[in-house]
């Protein structure tokens, strides 16, 4: 006996009047109306002369500049400044320690997003502190000082060179010595190992609070460009792409091992090493931007401070590995993404000093080393579900405290 079920029904058509017809309105149409009634509104703002819309002769103009570099050379001190205000800036006078000193500038009016180059005739002493105002036409001030005055290193081959050289001291070889922690973390017990790993959750944490914290310190004067919300853009930006990879490996991992595989201890590493290569990015913009801005001294304190601080971070990427058997290039190859940017990092900084763009570039350092910290919360569960124990919790503040003692070598 053969059952019969029942076809599936179409709608039937609304039914239309006589002498109606049948209309609907466009897609297209429905899209671009709320357009069309924003434009009209804005028509309407306009024809009202609304406030901060009338010129700028009629109201006072916001003047908004950020002295992106400072460079000295003998009886010569230069400033590259951006206008970062949506009104034109005139430089009407120059102000050294108050002595008014003789200047030219590439622009003799900086429009918005513009850049100038001013050079002040001034016969500085080395060592010395000086404060430089620039005066606008308006009689705003500009204040940006000068803690010891040194000459600017000439930035040709061998200056790069240097600044390649340090990145290798600061990221590459610390994380490189960190590596060597491997053997000791596989011979460990299970509970050394959650130990270790809620050890590397407190520095990662340290981490990013402290890439957060340097990024918002750059822009803290200055609301340009949305200021401090740079920071958090970098940070979400950087976290919301390391999802996006852990969801695509997590997509192929299920595809070849089934459901309920998560992160394998050598994916895990690897976004570890990302994380940490990105906050090494920041540091070694720190030590670009000392050595570009002549303070030697500050340089190679940041490099002796960094290269101790960085030194744990070999051990936070060899940790999940506890029980696998890794390869030496494997480790070598994790060892050069979490160290190598700070190669870039230095010759970044020693060529770009724009504060924005350095603070997201913390942001982003402090999204990557965050969303790395949480993926490792998980692998702290005891046998009984929790994941901070007294174990674990000490772990992680013994790695905040570890961070934070070694942070006090250096100093931004």
């Amino acid at each position: 006996m053969t059952s019969l079920s029942p076809e599936p029904r179409t709608p039937e058509p609304e039914p239309v009047e006589p002498g109606q017809a049948a209309w609907r309105v466009p897609t297209w149409l429905l899209g671009i109306g709320p357009v069309v009634l924003i434009a009209l509104l804005i028509g309407l703002f306009t024809l009202l002369d609304a406030p901060g819309l009338t010129a700028p002769g009629d109201r006072v103009p916001e003047e908004a500049l950020a002295v992106e570099s400072i460079r000295l050379e003998p009886g010569e001190i230069t400033l590259e400044v951006r206008n970062e205000g949506a009104d034109a800036v005139t430089i009407a006078q120059v102000n050294v320690s108050d002595f008014y000193a003789p200047f030219s500038q590439s622009r003799s009016e900086i429009g918005p997003l513009q850049k100038s180059s001013i050079t002040v005739s001034y016969p500085w002493v080395e060592g010395d502190p000086y404060e430089v105002s620039l005066v606008t036409s308006t009689g705003g001030k500009i204040v940006t000082p000068i803690d010891a005055a040194v000459a600017s290193n000439e930035q040709g081959a061998s200056f790069f060179a240097l600044m390649a050289l340090l990145g290798v001291y600061v990221g590459v070889i610390p994380i490189a010595l960190g590596l060597l922690w491997m053997p000791f973390v596989r011979r460990s017990s299970r509970a050394w190992v959650q130990g270790l790993l809620a050890f590397t959750i407190g520095l990662l944490a340290y981490l990013a609070f402290d890439a957060a914290l340097e990024g918002t310190e750059l822009v803290a004067d200055s609301g340009a460009f949305g200021g401090n919300l740079v920071v958090i853009i970098g940070a979400l930006f950087a976290y919301i792409t390391l999802e996006g990879v852990e969801g695509f490996v997590h997509r192929k991992r299920t595809a070849s091992h089934g459901k309920g595989a998560g992160l394998s201890p050598q994916h895990l590493a690897l976004l570890i090493s990302i994380g940490i290569g990105l906050h090494n990015l920041g540091e070694g913009l720190a030590i670009g931007a000392a050595y570009a801005a002549g303070s030697l001294a500050l340089g190679a304190f940041l490099v002796i401070g960094f290269a101790i601080h960085n030194t744990t971070e070999g051990l936070a990427i060899v940790t999940p590995l506890a029980g696998e058997n890794t390869s030496l290039g494997r480790l070598a190859t994790l060892g050069l993404i979490a160290g190598s940017p700070a190669i870039l990092g230095a010759l970044v900084g020693a060529t770009v000093q724009q504060p924005t763009l350095v603070a997201f570039l913390f942001g982003v350092g402090a999204g990557a080393v965050g969303q790395v910290a949480l993926k490792l919360l998980p692998l702290l569960k005891s046998s009984t579900g929790r994941i901070l124990t007294p174990l674990t919790a000490g772990g992680v503040i013994l790695g905040v405290a570890f961070m934070f003692a070694t942070g006090l070598l250096v100093a931004t």
